[in-house]
Parts: C-alpha cells; structure tokens; sequence
C-alpha cells in the first residue's frame, strides 16, 4: 500500500490552501461557476445546490478538509521517490492544480508522467497548458498556471 504522508502532510496542505484561497475567492452563498456548475465557499462543487449558504469558518474548515483529500488522491499517482524530492512549493503548486482540474485529470496527464519521470522542470512547465474552461482560454486561469509554474519551479 502506498504510503501518502508527503503530498498530504499537514505542512504541504496548509501551503496548497494558502495559494488555492485567493484563486478560488471566498464566496459563502452557492452560485454557478463560469461553465455553470454549482460552487461555494473555496471553489466548492461536491454536493453544492443553489440556495447553499456557509459560514467563513465552515468555509476554510471545508477548504483543509477538501485540500487534504486531493493531495491524498494526487499522491496515490505519483512515485513515492519522486514525491520525496519534490520541494514544498511544488507540492503546493501541484496540489493547487489538481484542486482546481481534479485528480482524476491530474493523474492521467502529460504533468503527472513527466512528474513520475523524474523530469520536475517539465512537469512545472506543464502548468500553463490547464488554462481552459468550457473548451475556452480563460484569463484567469492563465494567471493562475503562471503563478502556480513560478512557484512549482522556485525551489528547483
């Protein structure tokens, strides 16, 4: 069984929600997202339907609930040694990304390979290819890859 206390230790989770906060936004009342799905709090979708409402305290307890699970999920398709040599930024970087595109995405791509590979410079350079929406380029999005490539790649 694979072990998962790099991606999701508390130290990397609390780095993923620090950078995944501002992105998402903070929105206590659901509202359709920008390709209509039902979203709350920090990027919310799981289960949300119009009319739901939380508290700014539910709402980041939700995000380090949330954060922690797809940083389990992501770790359970990337290489134990490669995890080991990935820096805390990149680890946010990574997580943030695939909170953002799902793991299910994240795992099957080109990132996560070149990841697996031993090539962490190309799986940062990656980052910026997950800047779609509804089949469309979307602004911030690409604002968001860049920020998230430049810090998966600072500490390389």
């Amino acid at each position: 069984m694979k072990k998962r206390f790099m991606l999701g230790a508390a130290s990397a989770v609390a780095a993923a929600a620090a950078v995944i906060a501002p992105w998402e936004g903070l929105r206590t009342k659901a509202y359709p997202d920008i390709v209509g799905v039902w979203t709350v709090c920090y990027g919310e979708t799981n289960g949300v339907q119009p009319g739901d409402t939380h508290t700014p305290a539910e709402c980041d307890a939700m995000l380090a609930q949330q954060v922690k699970a797809y940083a389990d999920r992501l770790s359970e398709c990337i290489d134990d040694n490669q995890e080991a040599q990935m820096p805390e930024g990149m680890k946010a970087a990574v997580i943030s990304w695939a909170y953002n595109v799902g793991t299910v995405a994240a795992c099957r791509s080109t990132l996560v390979r070149k990841l697996n590979s031993g090539d962490m410079v190309g799986a940062c350079n990656e980052l910026p290819r997950w800047n779609r929406a509804g089949g469309r380029a979307i602004p911030g999005l690409s604002n968001r890859r860049a920020a998230e490539q430049k810090l998966c790649l600072e500490g390389l």
